[in-house]
């Protein structure tokens, strides 16, 4: 999102096939022998801010870890069933539309031309204007949105290996296989491009990649396995990072948040946190959720806490937006929570179609855009 964008936002007040679904089942299993506490009462919406519903789409129902993909004013995202959207952030009018015709396990990536996907029979679908480009069989599965980038789709496993395939035809250019780990998550993990780096999460280390041979140029751990069973010693970094420059946050799943630089491969710090979805962040914090619902802030600098509040405990949160002056969380009742960046008080609430929130809020073309588990979309703007 543009500088002037959050201006105005401010004025107006993202072989281990069996292993993979292993952990998710246990996971799950876990959380469900356990009753979770109430969650924390809301008191009546006090708006600081105003914002209205600007427009709404509808998509079948997500049930994938869905990665919402913003270039300019374009907003890719995707469904279960395969249908691939974009649209126009500030009209929510539809600019593209398609299927795959299978069921997604991952997606979307894009680089404004070619969009990428990942369907739950493991295979890598290429799209442009709607219309199918190729696809490629993966060896295992993916829950990871593909990185499209410099004419090549690059691929992140349930494994941790990375794939480069040619962006035109989908051909194999290398591959990347680190030692495994016994058990690894059902949800996104990290890829992205830094410079002329590829950086990707590798169990509990965060890795730079040459991109066109992929070899691995540095690693560095933000976690380290504990415990005395392979759930206990589950350690794996989670989608949603924070990049100021060449630094790149991150969280290791119910370990830490850290930052790296990309340049030294070295590690700025790395401080104890439990949560398990994404960061982001500013100039001055990075932001997180925890399991137990608590929102935290680190300094950018040095990782010392910033605050924390407690009001949202127990509400199972997706992980941040940084947005103008507030922090964006949605909710699993479907609500959109603002708080205030600075100390994390309430700033409004806002509602969609009481379903959980299925990603990361995502902005764009001032437009702030909510995707629901029903397949709801919703483009919130400043009043």
């Amino acid at each position: 999102m543009s500088a002037g964008a959050y201006r105005w936002w401010d004025s107006a007040l993202a072989r281990l096939t069996g292993a993979a679904l292993l952990a998710g089942v246990v996971l799950a299993g876990c959380a469900a022998g356990s009753a979770r506490p109430k969650p924390a009462e809301l008191p009546p919406n006090n708006p600081l801010l105003g914002v209205r519903l600007a427009w709404t789409a509808q998509l079948t129902p997500v049930n994938f870890p869905l990665q919402v993909n913003v270039l300019g004013n374009r907003v890719s995202l995707a469904a279960s069933d395969g249908t691939v959207l974009t649209l126009d952030a500030a009209t929510g009018s539809q600019l593209s539309r398609a299927s795959v015709g299978a069921e997604l396990s991952a997606g979307v990536g894009s680089d404004g031309q070619v969009s990428a996907v990942i369907t739950r029979d493991n295979e890598v679908v290429a799209l442009q204007d709607a219309r199918e480009l190729w696809r490629h069989r993966l060896p295992t599965q993916s829950y990871t949105a593909p990185l499209v980038a410099g004419g090549r789709v690059f691929v992140l496993g349930a494994d941790r290996s990375v794939r480069a395939l040619d962006g035109r035809g989908g051909a194999l250019l290398w591959t990347l296989q680190r030692p495994a780990e016994p058990l690894v998550l059902r949800q996104a993990g990290v890829l992205m491009a830094v410079g002329n780096t590829l950086v990707a999460g590798m169990g509990g280390r965060l890795a730079g990649i040459d991109p066109d041979i992929g070899s691995l140029r540095w690693e560095v751990p933000l976690a380290s396995p504990r415990g005395t069973n392979d759930v206990e010693r589950l350690v794996d970094l989670v989608g949603g990072v924070y990049r100021q420059g060449n630094l790149v946050c991150a969280r290791a799943f119910q370990a830490t948040v850290g930052c790296v630089d990309t340049v030294s491969g070295t590690q700025r710090w790395s401080r104890p946190a439990a949560g398990n979805s994404g960061v982001q962040g500013d100039e001055e914090r990075v932001y997180g959720a925890e399991s137990d619902g608590t929102v935290m802030a680190w300094r950018v600098d040095n990782g010392d806490r910033a605050w924390s509040s407690e009001r949202l405990q127990w509400r199972q949160l997706t992980g941040p937006l940084a947005l103008g002056r507030s922090v964006v969380v949605g909710d699993e009742t479907g609500l959109v929570h603002l708080l205030a960046r600075d100390d994390g008080s309430p700033v409004t609430r806002l509602t969609t179609d009481g379903s959980p929130i299925a990603a990361t809020p995502v902005a764009a073309a001032n437009t702030l855009i909510v995707v629901t588990r029903k397949g709801g979309v919703f483009g919130f703007v400043p009043d």
